[in-house]
């Protein structure tokens, strides 16, 4: 894509754009990826320190989460192996389409964040609306952390105890309302209270581990199955032509990664929208792996009756399934405070700019604000946690406002750029491009309303 000669909505004082804006974007970056400010960008053309190898392993850990543990329910809901992966494949090429555009639309503005492209690309409306649904979608995904520690620790401790799973927990400690509580008290909120988050960069390679970990058993324990693992049912086609709609939240929250991949791409030594398209191409295939091989292997082992949680299949005393439940606790334990760091970073930023204040002139009551922000977040989170066991419902939602950031917001930046470029003559490429824009505006809408609309109308039937 030729970058143009025109400005992209390069008048700030239009949008009574605080001052602030190189604060926020240093709080939204990604805790495992070290940029340079702008200055220093402009003095340095903008070199990174980030190898195009080191790019791939970043956006793979970016896109690798506990949502694979949903993905053989997806597959169930899709009706089977090869509606399920054909989706994929599918919804991968504009996955990495829309990556690519983030980074041609981060060249285009000089921005070095999500939100900041999409407020300098396409305006004040868009943007405001970019940093609520990022605040919303981070929320919901703490949420869905702390229900999968809870799924959990009621299998570890099940074996502990050795209480039939089937009598439920008759000791007051084994309760899961109150595991849930003591680790997050414990645990998450002295993690979740600082105002930076360096200290947990490399928690990212632990979590890649764990990852890894959990897809290998899982295809292991469906190469050589125990005994009393017996699929119930396999479908092998989907009930409706509109049931294979059911497993797009749960790809899209898991290729999500769109958010950390504008900080990835200028932090690379080398940042051209070429070399980032082979990168983000590699990193999605290598995810595409990890999911699928869940995805299926999970879905053939339990069938129809897989749990929306894969590893709550399994029997709680499984020593290698035992060591992925641990596996997956520390990684989400080292993740909600990363989500609810820039969650909070975005309603910062929104405060600041309606009162008008910058980050200089409010530090004392920003420390009361960031306890109070901390605090209300985390109990909501834990609450709502406490009281929606299924993770699945969760994922639904999100999974609606994580096509948004795949698809809309991309695709909205792309058409804008368009736009903004002063040609004499519009070339057939350039029409391309903006029928593709708006291609992906018209599929991360549709993607949207129809996960969010199946949500509702799941809760109101249940």
């Amino acid at each position: 894509m030729a970058q143009g000669t025109g400005s992209i909505n390069s008048d700030y004082k239009d949008w009574e754009w605080s001052d602030d804006a190189g604060e926020r974007a240093r709080l939204l970056q990604s805790p495992s990826v070290e940029t340079l400010p702008k200055s220093a960008e402009s003095q340095g053309n903008g070199l990174g320190a980030t190898s195009a190898l080191g790019a791939v392993f970043i956006v793979v850990n970016a896109a690798l989460g506990a949502g694979l543990l949903n993905f053989p329910a997806a597959f169930s809901m899709a009706g089977g192996v090869a509606a399920g992966v054909t989706l994929q494949m599918c919804m991968l090429i504009f996955i990495i389409g829309g990556l690519v555009i983030l980074a041609y639309c981060s060249q285009a503005s000089n921005e070095r964040t999500y939100q900041e492209v999409v407020w300098a690309v396409c305006g004040k409306v868009p943007g405001v609306l970019c940093e609520v649904a990022i605040a919303v979608y981070t929320f919901g995904t703490c949420i869905a952390f702390l229900i999968i520690i809870g799924d959990q620790e009621d299998k570890i401790i099940a074996a502990l105890v050795k209480e039939p799973e089937e009598a439920g927990s008759s000791r007051w400690y084994t309760d899961r309302k109150f595991t849930i509580s003591i680790t997050a008290f414990l645990l998450i909120l002295p993690l979740s209270i600082p105002k930076e988050i360096g200290f947990q960069k490399y928690a990212s390679s632990l979590s890649v581990i764990g990852t890894w970990y959990v897809t290998a058993v899982i295809i292991i324990k469906y190469i050589w199955p125990d005994k009393e693992l017996v699929p119930v049912e396999i479908p092998t086609s989907p009930s409706t032509w509109t049931a294979v709609f059911n497993a797009m939240p749960t790809i899209c929250f898991g290729f999500q990664c769109h958010m950390s991949s504008v900080p990835v791409f200028n932090s690379m030594k080398q940042p051209e929208v070429k070399t980032w398209g082979a990168v983000v191409t590699v990193a999605m295939v290598i995810a595409l792996f990890v999911y699928t091989g869940t995805g299926v292997c999970g879905f053939l082992t339990f069938g129809a009756g897989v749990d929306q949680d894969v590893l709550m299949s399994y029997p709680s005393n499984d020593i290698p399934v035992a060591l992925a439940r641990a596996f997956i606790i520390l990684c989400v334990l080292t993740s909600y405070p990363i989500l609810h760091f820039c969650g909070r970073a975005v309603l910062e930023g929104l405060w600041l700019r309606y009162t008008g204040v910058t980050v200089e002139e409010d530090v004392v009551r920003e420390r009361r604000r960031r306890l109070l922000q901390t605090i209300s977040w985390f109990l909501l989170t834990l609450l709502l946690a406490l009281f929606i066991p299924d993770i699945g419902k969760v994922i639904s939602v999100i999974g609606g406002l994580a096509a948004c950031f795949i698809f809309v917001f991309p695709g909205l930046c792309l058409i804008q750029t368009k736009l903004s470029e002063i040609q004499e003559t519009r070339a057939i490429s350039w029409w391309a491009q903006v029928s593709y824009g708006v291609f992906m505006v018209t599929l991360g809408a549709f993607i949207f309303g129809q996960t969010t609309a199946n949500a509702i109308f799941l809760d109101l039937t249940a």
